[in-house]
């Protein structure tokens, strides 16, 4: 599956997202600089990781995730418990691994 969004801004998200804590104020601004296409697929991952969506419905999550854009993305991810789980778990869900891109942020 090829997505817009980076495979590597995921993983800048999932890390920071770990340690939201101190990372917050990092985190906020790459997903603000994300592109609305790319907000949408980082929302659409994150609800198929919670089971909203299922995997094969792609398409109607990210179609979805767009149209019901109401809330700037940053805050809805951010203020979303488990967000982080949730994406690994949407990622695993869709076959897409950033296990390589995690490492080398690191690095």
């Amino acid at each position: 599956m090829e997505l817009e969004i980076d495979r590597g801004i995921l993983a800048q998200v999932v890390l920071m997202g770990r340690e939201l804590d101190r990372a917050e104020p990092e985190l906020r601004p790459v997903i603000e600089r994300l592109g609305r296409d790319e907000q949408a697929e980082l929302v659409a991952i994150m609800w198929i990781g919670r089971g909203a969506f299922d995997a094969s419905d792609w398409a109607e999550a990210r179609a979805t995730a767009e149209a019901e854009a109401t809330t700037p993305c940053a805050d809805y991810v951010l203020g979303t418990p488990h967000f982080t789980d949730h994406i690994e778990s949407g990622l695993d869900a869709l076959g897409i691994s950033i296990r390589d891109d995690e490492e080398a942020l690191l690095r």
